[in-house]
């Protein structure tokens, strides 16, 4: 089977799985390539409220295909910046479910999600000291931004895999699974984020990226678009919102 990015939507999430297992998930050009057109692609699709990352089989994704370094075209660094853009702007919730390894690129692709879940025997690493590359400014100060600065110079400077109990106190995860438990955890949340306000939701995650000059545009939203009535009538009268405001 050729590496590939896979697509199914369901009940409002979409889920894109890293799929190429022959080498756990490693990402190709190629995939780097299709990740912000697919994302884009999801991004005006009213039907869809959240979007989970994550990886074929027991692995999350190794990082990039060490071989498409020296392919001709495009750097490979460039495309995985380019793909990491477009997954940290992307407007809707998104959440990693991450299995085994998530390593280089795949811990670069986890970062820029804005949730991760893993199961408890997960590895995370960022290993560009072991193979002389610079990491790119923008993917430092994500990673410093979750971590914070000492472990973001631990995991930099060494390369070395930190498991998911550091990875939980270290801000890197939000919540860590029994193994077997991802699956159903994922989706439990996953349907509480798609019954929840996708205004609430969207004002949030610009706010939390530090732009803080929209505070009227948002609740000029809020009030247009009907989300705050409906909250307020819905807690009144006992019963579940009908939220219709959409990116």
């Amino acid at each position: 089977m050729e590496p590939q990015l896979e697509l199914t939507v369901a009940d409002g999430v979409a889920t894109v799985v890293i799929s190429n297992p022959a080498k756990r998930n490693a990402m190709t050009a190629g995939m780097w390539r299709a990740l912000p057109g697919l994302l884009a692609e999801l991004a005006t699709d009213a039907s869809v409220r959240a979007l989970v990352l994550t990886g074929e089989g027991p692995t999350f994704c190794a990082g990039a295909d060490i071989s498409s370094l020296r392919e001709p075209g495009e750097a490979p660094q460039t495309l995985a910046v380019q793909a990491e853009e477009a997954l940290a702007t992307f407007p809707k919730p998104t959440l990693a479910a991450v299995r085994g390894y998530c390593v280089g690129g795949g811990c670069q692709l986890a970062a820029a999600c804005d949730l991760r879940f893993t199961e408890d025997d997960a590895l995370f690493g960022v290993t560009p000291a072991k193979l002389g590359i610079v990491y790119p400014a923008s993917t430092t100060r994500r990673l410093v931004s979750l971590v914070g600065p000492a472990t973001a110079k631990y995991l930099l400077f060494s390369g070395e895999l930190i498991d998911t109990e550091r990875a939980l106190r270290t801000g890197l995860v939000d919540e860590v699974l029994p193994k077997g438990e991802l699956g159903k955890r994922v989706a439990e949340f996953t349907r509480i984020i798609a019954s929840r306000s996708q205004l609430t939701q969207a004002a949030a995650k610009e706010f939390a990226t530090g732009r803080t000059d929209r505070d009227a545009h948002w609740e000029q939203q809020a009030h247009a678009g009907g989300d705050t009535a409906e909250g307020v009538a819905a807690f009144l009268e006992r019963r579940a919102p009908r939220f219709t405001w959409s990116v």
